[in-house]
């Protein structure tokens, strides 16, 4: 029967349904809803509501792009009792001890396994290390379902290579990778993902691959971007600016272009420390990731610190001070707070008991407030001693040196420039980027 569900989700006998309908799932689903029957399903009734008005909670995607769909958005796990073909999409974090937390990933395999059937296909998207969707989800869909792994249902890795904001690379235009439990599984996966993936899919050998395959992915930037990070201190202190050292570098054809800046989000930010938690369970201490997850993530605290070095420079009482801080997201454009290292400058800025106001055009303030106990600022007054520009938001790169000098008590004042995408265009504020 197994060996049909492609055929009778092509004939409309049978449904897909997506788990999880953030970022990385509704764009699937909808994809999927071109051409098939969809069930989209998340366990947050307001999303939901959302999304049947052809709203996407994350602002990711337009009204047009739920136009042309066959799919039922819902929270009610009844309606996802005729779903033959189920993608589990859901986040998977870390907590406060950097290490991974698999609750929503194991709550969304726990939904699954009360309406999985026999002949039924469940394929994981969510990051996780490798060994995670044989030895932690499925168990957990074999003990709630009463199924037998094989000989009941198959099921799949496929990772997610969304990259928010990007309307570039999106699911369409990136080589897909799949994996299956069993050849059989592996093609019926991957002929099914090939639907919407114009790009083409790669059939990884197994399940663990795949998910290998995922985690050094960002891994590989994470520590890529540690070493700039890294070059930035030290270039720093050698009184030399890194993006000229990195644009001359970088004229040779095998020289890798990154940039320093702060590293945040659910990727980068995040999986590392998924690969580095079963490096340990394997009995190995992974030294050179360990590393750049250390100086990736004390960036921001680097930031406030040099802030403040400027602002003393500058003959101020530090106790007086106030900054502003524009850009409070993970990255540039996007709405998504989710551990943005934003947060850590404005707090080690705080503990100098510097006065500090942050803005975003993109993020919400309930949101800023509930996840980090910070709201954004209501307007942007004229009296800073220094403004940072942490995130390259589209709208504060149009701005020139003369709005920035109006933002300050001083028209020499300090001028923070993460990023550096100012280089070049100040000439009296005192700047300074990484």
């Amino acid at each position: 029967m197994s060996d049909l569900i492609y055929d009778r989700m092509l004939k409309g006998e049978s449904k897909l349904a997506v788990i999880g309908l953030g970022y990385v799932g509704l764009p699937i689903a909808l994809d999927f809803a071109r051409k098939i029957k969809v069930v989209g399903f998340d366990i947050n009734q307001e999303r939901v509501d959302l999304m049947k008005n052809n709203v996407d909670p994350s602002n990711e995607l337009e009204t047009k792009d739920f136009e042309g769909c066959d799919i039922l958005f819902t929270a009610n796990i009844d309606d996802l009792k005729d779903v033959e073909f189920f993608i589990v999409a859901v986040p998977t974090p870390i907590d406060d001890a950097n290490l991974p937390d698999l609750t929503p990933l194991l709550g969304a395999s726990k939904t699954v396994s009360q309406v999985l059937k026999k002949g039924d296909y469940v394929v994981y998207e969510s990051t996780v290390y490798p060994g995670c969707t044989e030895e932690d989800c499925i168990p957990v869909l074999e003990k709630g379902s009463g199924l037998k792994f094989q000989d009941d249902f198959k099921v799949g890795y496929s990772p997610e290579r969304i990259n928010p904001g990007d309307k570039v690379h999106t699911l369409q235009n990136v080589v897909k990778v799949s994996s299956g439990c069993c050849a059989e599984s592996s093609e019926e996966i991957a002929k099914t993902y090939e639907l919407v993936v114009g790009a083409g899919v790669h059939r990884a050998p197994n399940i663990k691959v795949a998910e290998a395959a995922k985690i050094i992915e960002n891994t590989q930037r994470d520590v890529n971007i540690a070493l700039i990070n890294e070059l930035s201190i030290i270039f720093n202190k050698l009184n030399i600016n890194t993006f000229d050292v990195l644009e001359a570098a970088g004229t040779k054809w095998n020289f890798l272009k990154f940039s320093p800046g702060l590293v945040g989000g659910h990727c980068i930010g995040v999986d590392p420390y998924y690969l580095t938690h079963k490096a340990q369970q394997a009995g190995y201490h992974a030294k050179v990731i360990t590393s750049g997850r250390y100086v990736n993530d004390s960036m921001g605290f680097y930031i406030a610190k040099q802030t403040v070095k400027k602002i003393l420079a500058q003959g101020k009482h530090i106790q007086d001070a106030k900054v502003l801080v524009m850009g409070a997201t993970f990255k540039e454009d996007v709405s998504d707070i989710r551990n943005s290292k934003v947060i850590d400058i404005v707090n080690e800025l705080k503990s100098f008991q510097v006065q500090v106001d942050l803005v975003d055009p993109h993020a919400s303030s309930v949101e800023m407030e509930h996840e980090y106990g910070i709201p954004l600022a209501s307007e942007i007054s004229k009296d800073y001693d220094a403004v940072i520009v942490a995130v390259n938001h589209a709208v504060y790169i149009k701005h020139d040196e003369a709005y920035f000098q109006s933002l300050l008590k001083d028209k020499n004042g300090v001028f923070v420039d993460v990023k550096g995408v100012f280089k070049g265009q100040m000439h009296d504020l005192e700047y300074w980027s990484l």
